[in-house]
């Protein structure tokens, strides 16, 4: 953008009779029409890009939705404790390992990106997928399944950044993030659907869902690399401009924020609450409801097939309500849904509220992430959205964990009492959000939807 200040005649000097056209433009008129042509009105807004443009998005979205499907199918894909004989306690490490890589990510999310562009992690996260799948199928001895998950970790928390920032500053991005995030619930819905039939009605080991894993990572890396070649560090800093002022590199900016810690609490208490109780509903719905296995799978099936609805369809709603308000619905609802669930003594009870709930919790990953794309500048984007993911994998990680040393102990009906317990916390800080612009900007847009 042009600083210069334009120089302006003299009203006194200036004449209202009809002037002859110049055959030439002078140097000084010359500098006059090029401040006018760089310098945008105060009225000019930045055109957002869409899924349809430009028309290099026609492929570039699919492909991202396609790497969020394999990331879900991962998610979704754990039950190895009958083949090695291991406890809940040891079991739950593979909860664990996965953070170390979401951490490692979060701190060089930033520098992948100015340094290869979403090119890098194009093929690095789809990379690290293949190469652990690949180790996964030849079922090495279980310490190395932990290892090789931080390598799963790790390309998870660069796809989970870069494509939820991407999508998030585009046109509709409830519609599309919702689509996005979708995908990973049907990818985690399918997944033990394929592993039980595998393992049941086939006979095979646990390894050999990996064999699927495997040709759907090495499409995940093709059609990833394909869409995003052109997309170069030298791209992305053009695209997401840095303030000029500012002095330090872009993820300590974003650790700087208040926004950025607030939205990296709020994933935390969610995926903690999301992924203990995907995690954990089988064996719950077997122990506490007395569930057959196909009653307890159909359980499973039923929450994440909820949240793909939830995802795909409550994102309209969503745009319609506002981030802030739409939020508080959905987790109102859930709040009402959990106690249902845990107080309500019955199978068929369980089955359906369990499936709400899903629909209900699944608008609330992408919506948050919608929202702080609307807060913060375009350069912060990626380091807050990678530290925020990075900081909710841990509650991924930690509260799954948590239960299955409770449960070890107690019982896994103490399960129940943990999401109700996390949904409260996430809803006090939901609300504890509006010191100032949040709050604001929710309302603001709700204001506007009427």
């Amino acid at each position: 953008m042009a600083t210069s200040t334009m120089t302006q005649a003299d009203p006194s000097s200036s004449s209202f009779e009809l002037q002859p056209l110049p055959a030439q433009n002078s140097c000084e008129e010359n500098d006059e029409v090029a401040d006018l042509e760089e310098t945008p009105p105060d009225s000019a807004v930045e055109a957002l890009q869409k899924w349809n443009s430009p028309r290099i998005n026609m492929f570039r979205v699919p492909a991202t939705f396609w790497s969020f499907f394999v990331v879900g199918m991962n998610d979704g894909s754990y039950g190895l404790e009958e083949y090695y004989g291991l406890s809940y306690t040891i079991v739950s490490l593979i909860f664990l390992s996965p953070f170390a890589g979401y951490t490692i990510a979060s701190g060089v999310n930033n520098m992948m990106h100015i340094k290869f562009g979403q090119r890098g992690v194009a093929i690095v996260g789809p990379a690290c997928h293949l190469i652990s799948y690949i180790v996964f199928s030849l079922h090495p001895p279980y310490p190395v399944l932990v290892v090789m998950f931080i390598f799963v970790g790790f390309g998870n928390g660069l796809i989970d950044a870069a494509w939820c920032a991407w999508i998030g500053n585009m046109a509709n991005s409830n519609e599309v993030s919702g689509f996005l995030q979708a995908c990973y619930a049907l990818g985690a819905t399918v997944a033990p659907l394929i592993a039980t039939a595998m393992i049941s009605k086939g006979g095979l080991g646990w390894y050999a869902f990996y064999y699927i894993m495997i040709g759907a990572s090495a499409l995940e890396l093709t059609t990833s690399t394909w869409a995003f070649w052109r997309q170069t560090g030298s791209m992305y800093q053009a695209e997401n401009p840095q303030d000029p002022n500012t002095k330090t590199g872009r993820t300590r900016e974003a650790l700087k924020n208040k926004v950025t810690w607030l939205f990296a609490l709020f994933i935390f208490g969610y995926v903690g609450a999301e992924v203990s109780l995907g995690g954990w509903i089988v064996v719950f719905m077997t122990k506490i409801r007395h569930a057959n296995a196909f009653a307890s799978g159909a359980s499973a099936t039923g929450f994440w097939g909820g949240m793909t609805v939830g995802r795909l369809f409550l994102s309209f709603l969503t745009a319609r309500l506002g981030e802030f308000c739409s939020v508080l619905l959905y987790l109102g609802i859930a709040v009402v849904l959990e106690l249902i669930f845990w107080l309500v003594p019955s199978l068929v009870t369980s089955a359906v509220t369990v499936a709400l709930l899903g629909v209900v919790m699944g608008p609330m990953f992408p919506t948050a992430i919608v929202l702080v794309t609307k807060l913060l500048p375009r350069s912060l984007h990626v380091g807050t959205i990678g530290f925020g993911t990075a900081f909710g994998g841990s509650g991924g990680a930690v509260f799954p964990f948590i239960v299955g040393a409770i449960a070890q102990k107690k019982g896994v009906k103490t399960l129940q009492p943990i999401i109700l317990a996390l949904l409260a916390a996430i809803a006090a800080l939901w609300c504890n959000r509006s010191t100032a612009s949040v709050h604001l900007v929710g309302l603001l847009e709700f204001g506007s939807k009427k």
